[in-house]
């Protein structure tokens, strides 16, 4: 790979057109001499994590997820191809690191296409190279990761104990990372979904002191839990343990923020799911149909489109509502977009 195959991948997503220019951030001189001539050394290896960060940016900058999957692959190669020479210990870490990224965000990818299996690959390969680097927050985020799955699945238990390693991990780590921080929401999400609203809160209470790190807290790539997701996280919790009293006015107040489609796709699907705890089906309707919008548009059949398909058991007892047996059968031909 040379310089030119860069430059060809960074123009496979229109994506990337509206991000800084790649020369800015990457020195692809150094990276096309150490490709060409098989010699790595450590400022070369960085670059590859510099460019990791191109690919999260094509990543969240892309309507439809899949778009980033090819960049994402050859970039996998490369690194492949670069951890099978010989290498210097710290070289091949940083590899090790680079790799352990990347595959988070190729799982990242397959999970928002709903292809849980691929995921669960993508992120069992990222903690191996986590450990492999010795990179203890990396390797915390690929678990948390792979934990997801089982919370959007709705197996919670088999969450926990990844949720455990990846807590004992993120202490380990560095702590001006929010790494913990991340860690403790999602098992926030976990008692929730097992009914424990004492764990449950002593969990968001730990999310919470995110705010109390010193400096500017990372918010690219695989770590970006910098505490704006946090009224969102509360308000699905409370959701999940049927307290819409609680949950309501934490979600209203996370739509009017500046969030991602998906994440808007997720708080309209938990204030549908209000409407239905409290009977109200116009409010089941007008958010239901709102983030069917959202997963159409995205793609996002996954992430949002799993939560739908919680929402949709739930419309049964209201299908004399000829609206609500609509939203049914709309939700029922959602399809998964392909990666």
């Amino acid at each position: 790979m040379n310089r030119r195959e860069l430059l060809r991948l960074v123009s496979m997503t229109g994506a990337l057109l509206a991000s800084p220019a790649l020369e800015e951030q990457v020195d692809l001189e150094r990276l096309e001499h150490a490709v060409t001539t098989g010699r790595l050394d450590l400022t070369a290896a960085v670059e590859y994590d510099r460019l990791n960060g191109h690919w999260w940016q094509v990543f969240s900058r892309s309507k439809s997820k899949q778009l980033a999957l090819p960049v994402v692959r050859k970039q996998l190669g490369v690194l492949t191809t670069a951890l099978q020479e010989p290498q210097a210990t710290a070289v091949r870490r940083q590899l090790c690191a680079a790799a352990a990224d990347l595959f988070q965000l190729c799982g990242e990818i397959f999970f928002d296409g709903d292809q849980y299996t691929e995921a669960a690959h993508c992120y069992a390969l990222a903690a191996g190279a986590g450990k492999e680097a010795a990179a203890f927050d990396l390797w915390a985020c690929a678990m948390t990761r792979h934990a997801f799955i089982g919370v959007y699945e709705r197996r919670f238990d088999q969450a926990v104990p990844l949720l455990e390693g990846a807590a004992t991990l993120a202490r380990r780590g560095d702590p001006d990372l929010s790494t913990r921080h991340w860690v403790a929401a999602v098992q926030a999400q976990t008692h929730a979904g097992l009914g424990d609203l004492a764990a449950c809160e002593q969990a968001l209470a730990a999310a919470e002191e995110v705010v109390t790190l010193d400096g500017p807290v990372r918010t690219s790539g695989w770590l970006r839990f910098e505490g704006s997701r946090l009224a969102e996280e509360r308000g699905a919790c409370y959701v999940e343990l049927g307290r819409p009293d609680r949950a309501e006015a934490t979600l209203s107040d996370a739509l009017y923020q500046d969030i991602s489609p998906r994440r808007r796709g997720s708080v309209l699907t938990d204030l549908a799911t209000i409407g239905v705890q409290r009977r109200d089906t116009h409010q089941v309707v007008t958010y239901g149909n709102a983030a069917l919008d959202v997963a159409r548009q995205t793609g996002s059949a996954g992430y949002v489109g799993r939560k739908l398909a919680v929402l949709r058991p739930q419309l049964a007892p209201f299908r004399a509502d000829s609206h609500i047996r609509h939203l049914e059968q709309e939700i029922a031909r959602l399809k998964t977009v392909p990666a």
